[in-house]
């Protein structure tokens, strides 16, 4: 009788979107907090970012506390980014270099059950309906998207490689 096998070296909660991909937590590159509102003016300011020193590239992947995930449109200067979704003051981020080394397939585990609407690493669109608490999903995902064609129920998503 055959079994599946799952041995992961590295995991990343998931923070669903319907447009920006899991990045890989492997390239940290950024963790801090922020200290200045870029919440209404879609920036992300923090004065110790050092954000072109530290490589910062426009495509790179911004997680938040809350959920929020934000993908950066422009390196304004060394301690402001432009971003699709603005992050508020004192508000701890992880940036990701996603443009170095992109996600190329996770697997995930779904800790809350719900119905689930994927991106795999082979292109196709997929909606999981109904999956159970604990499961684990064998197929190499880019993206969790934060809608579905029933809704996006399944919370508690851990992106593992």
């Amino acid at each position: 009788m055959a079994y599946q096998k799952l041995q992961a070296s590295r995991a990343l909660a998931v923070n669903p979107s319907d447009t920006i991909n899991i990045p890989n937590p492997a390239m940290l590159s950024i963790s801090s907090t922020t200290t200045g509102n870029g919440a209404a003016t879609l920036k992300v300011i923090d004065a110790l970012g050092d954000f072109i020193n530290k490589g910062v590239k426009v495509g790179d992947i911004i997680y938040s506390l809350g959920g929020l995930i934000s993908e950066v449109t422009a390196v304004d200067s060394a301690t402001t980014l432009s971003v699709t979704t603005g992050i508020g003051t004192s508000r701890t981020y992880t940036l990701y270099a996603n443009i170095d080394a992109p996600n190329n397939g996770c697997v995930l585990y779904v800790g809350t059950a719900g119905d689930l609407k994927v991106l795999t690493a082979g292109g196709d669109i997929v909606e999981f309906v109904g999956v159970l608490a604990g499961s684990f999903i064998p197929v190499q995902v880019l993206r969790v998207f934060a809608t579905g064609q029933t809704g996006t129920a399944a919370t508690s998503i851990l992106a593992l490689w």
